[in-house]
């Protein structure tokens, strides 16, 4: 484990930033160079409800609220790199998140310096820098309750004694760093970065602290890091805008042009299933002046990572990211589904999917549970389907025969999947599904039912299969079989 351990000496670090520090944009900035990144601030008590899942078809690992919402995702690229930020007011609550997430990630760190208010108004963020006292609890429980380095990110205060006062008492609960923004609490980008706060905080404590906070007026490019560094006296530095304009900056080869640096972060993005609004809301923060462009408009406009991509002219990227990550999905389901019949409460499933080139035109699942139902003198069966945000894909559960039915594969539409939950009624059951070459049942409207075709191949099965149409489009005619389907 020690050896694993992130060190916070000499390194520049992407900063924590709301809404743009998610998967695609980490993974671009130690692309590009970064030593170091921070996901956005994630709040304790939305993060204490999430369930940890392996995400074998994207390789992630996600953090998922009851509502199915990712709220964080992480890689194995990042896992010795990223730093998980939390928002808190509360050293038990903290500690449970930090232990939800620190077999995934590098360190955890607190947010001591957000001056918004949907930070402070719990107490949290800077609303903790007039509390110490709550600081050193939080900090303490989380220093002696993981295995990962934990630090903090904090905002000068009104005083360099006060401050001073404060990092040393940060110091002594045990953390491997203090990230520093440069400026007071009531302070905004468009002052400047109190360098020499900075500096006197670096000198007066041994760890290392990281600087923040110069984007606009220092820091443009990436010779412009070491002088920030010399001004600050410090040893690591931490780039929040800069980062988020053109990720480039963390390359000794940049500034890249910006229309490449986004084109990298959209098929991250495309790759990672990453939301479109987030998709969007970073790329227009890139596009900047520019917002206003044609492109810009585009993107603007979008509503899913499709419409973006073809903002870009990445449609083929994407399609063939959609086909792979499809292709993965079916497989993992395929492999790791039994073929047989297993009780999951009130609910019997089996792993099946409807292939409709299995089953003669108009004939369907659906079909012949509803007429065996009939014929058994039984209520209609009743699906019941849902559908599932991450992929929008389709579940159904039949009723029948007061028993429930359902596959444990999902469908790409709602009605492939109540076809799919009549096969493991009907497989259950012991009825014919109707499939091609199936021996005739006698179920649907009592029409024969061709055999596959012995002689003339092709043309004579293609006749066979006309007639079978024909036959039943009359059959529905005279004896109301349309309600069927």
């Amino acid at each position: 484990m020690a050896a694993r351990r992130l060190s916070f000496s000499n390194i520049t670090a992407l900063a924590p930033m709301v809404r743009v520090g998610t998967l695609p944009m980490r993974l671009l900035a130690l692309d590009y160079g970064a030593d170091v990144v921070y996901c956005e601030e994630l709040i304790d008590i939305k993060m204490a409800q999430c369930r940890r899942v392996v995400n074998e078809v994207l390789d992630t690992v996600d953090f998922v609220a009851p509502d199915d919402r990712v709220m964080f995702r992480t890689c194995e690229r990042e896992k010795d790199r990223v730093v998980f930020q939390m928002g808190t007011a509360d050293p038990d609550r903290a500690l449970t998140v930090a232990q939800l997430v620190e077999k995934d990630v590098a360190a955890v760190d607190v947010n001591m310096g957000c001056p918004k208010e949907y930070s402070t108004k719990g107490g949290m963020g800077a609303a903790l820098l007039s509390d110490p006292v709550k600081i050193e609890a939080i900090l303490r429980k989380l220093v002696s309750g993981v295995s990962v380095p934990v630090t903090c990110k904090i905002r000068i205060l009104p005083s360099l004694e006060e401050t001073v006062r404060l990092v040393q008492r940060i110091e002594k609960t045990g953390v491997a760093a203090v990230a520093v923004h440069g400026r007071f609490k009531e302070e905004r980008p468009r002052h400047p970065v109190h360098c020499d706060y900075i500096r006197a905080i670096a000198q007066s404590v041994s760890i290392p602290i990281i600087a923040n906070g110069a984007s606009l007026d220092m820091v443009k490019t990436n010779s412009d890091i070491e002088e920030f560094r010399k001004a600050t006296g410090t040893s690591s530095v931490m780039l929040a805008r800069a980062a988020m304009w053109n990720a480039s900056v963390f390359s000794s080869q940049g500034p890249l042009p910006v229309e490449r640096v986004m084109e990298e972060y959209l098929k991250y993005a495309i790759r990672y299933e990453n939301h479109a609004f987030n998709t969007k809301y970073c790329l227009c923060q890139m596009l900047r002046d520019k917002v206003e462009s044609p492109l810009g408009k585009q993107v603007q406009a979008a509503q899913t990572n499709a419409e973006i991509s073809g903002a870009y002219g990445l449609q083929e990227f994407y399609q063939q990211s959609r086909e792979q990550l499809q292709a993965r999905r079916d497989a993992l389901q395929s492999s790791s589904q039994p073929d047989r019949p297993v009780t999951d409460g009130d609910v019997t499933t089996m792993a099946v999917k409807f292939e409709r080139r299995e089953y003669p035109p108009h004939i369907t699942p659906k079909m012949f549970l509803l007429e065996w139902s009939r014929k058994e003198k039984l209520d209609q069966p009743l699906y019941e389907t849902v559908q599932r945000s991450q992929d929008r894909a389709f579940q159904s559960t039949v009723t029948v025969a007061e028993k429930k039915y359902r596959s444990s594969l999902w469908e790409k539409s709602k009605k492939f999947a109540e076809q799919a939950a009549a096969i493991v009624g009907l497989r259950v059951l012991g009825i014919p599904e109707g499939r091609i070459g199936e021996e005739e049942s006698g179920l649907v409207c009592k029409r024969k039912r061709e055999r596959e075709g012995k002689t003339n191949g092709t043309t004579d099965e293609e006749k066979s299969r006309k007639r079978l149409a024909a036959d039943h489009q009359r059959e529905t005619a005279k004896k109301g079989c349309a309600d069927q389907r």
